[in-house]
């Protein structure tokens, strides 16, 4: 018996890292998912973002738990978009219980030829999207009558001004600062409901937003610019599966009082 059995789960950024690291736990949990993503590129953003195929491996490691997986292409950017993925969704798996709304890019590069475009792709995919996702998702919850539990994907940067001074830099700190104020938002308005609602901090995670050479570079010729400190513990970045376990843990009946939470998974970051 899972945690997570007779339950489903809607994620955003399912193709790969942190989001296909949560599908996969919560199928092995016994839920079936809704599996969102963009599966193309993003102008603005400097590395290669998710591709079909990469959504196919999240369809196929559900599958091989023996778990039900409905894998939608939409862009978090686009209400209708994402209003049309969360019914089918429901139309197909039947109901709803999770959301994870996980999905968020960042533009951050030693030049920036276009700061108002870099600004304006963050803010839409990493706050607006988050928006349009548990917007989509809550009149299910409401209608359902059975409670239910939203994790927002923050970051440390939430609460501390990492990132750099680029349009995109910018708006990452300024979208994972103001995803906190949805989560509290959300959290007071929905706990009638009896829908709980907590927001996730990571620090660096090794995903491919990460572990790309654009990055790489930046760290390696202008580490001062992005603002970043080690972590307090020795680990210089965590997996996509301690950010699940976090997440795993908020929808579980073990937390059925706990709202209204940010709770960073960062190593000590913060602390310092």
């Amino acid at each position: 018996m899972g945690r997570f059995d007779g339950k489903v789960v809607l994620i955003t950024g399912a193709a790969r890292g942190q989001g296909r690291s949560h599908a996969v736990r919560f199928a092995e949990e016994g839920a079936d998912v809704i599996a969102v993503d963009l599966c193309a590129q993003i102008d603005s953003v400097p590395y290669p973002m998710a591709t079909p195929q990469d959504l196919a491996d999240t369809v196929h490691a559900v599958e091989a738990l023996d778990r039900r997986i409905l894998a939608v292409t939409a862009d978090v950017r686009d209400h209708a978009a994402m209003s049309a993925a969360v019914s089918k969704g429901v139309a197909e798996l039947g109901r709803l219980d999770f959301v994870l709304a996980n999905a968020g890019i960042g533009s951050i590069g030693l030049e920036d030829p276009d700061p108002v475009g870099s600004f304006r792709d963050v803010i839409d995919t990493n706050l607006t999207g988050v928006w349009n996702t548990v917007r989509a998702a809550l009149p299910v919850l409401v209608d359902q009558g059975q409670g239910g539990s939203v994790v927002l994907t923050s970051s440390t940067a939430g609460l501390k001004a990492v990132g750099g001074s680029t349009g995109g830099g910018e708006a990452y700190v300024a979208s994972k600062h103001a995803v906190l104020g949805l989560m509290r938002s959300f959290a007071t308005t929905y706990a009638p409901h009896n829908i709980r609602v907590n927001a996730v901090l990571p620090t660096g995670v090794a995903t491919p937003m990460v572990l790309n050479d654009v990055l790489a570079t930046i760290l390696r010729e202008s580490p001062e610019s992005l603002n970043v400190t080690p972590n307090l513990l020795p680990v210089e970045l965590i997996d996509s599966a301690d950010v699940t376990h976090a997440i795993a843990f908020l929808c579980s009946d073990e937390a059925r009082y706990v709202t209204g939470v940010a709770l960073p998974i960062d190593g000590g970051f913060l602390t310092r």
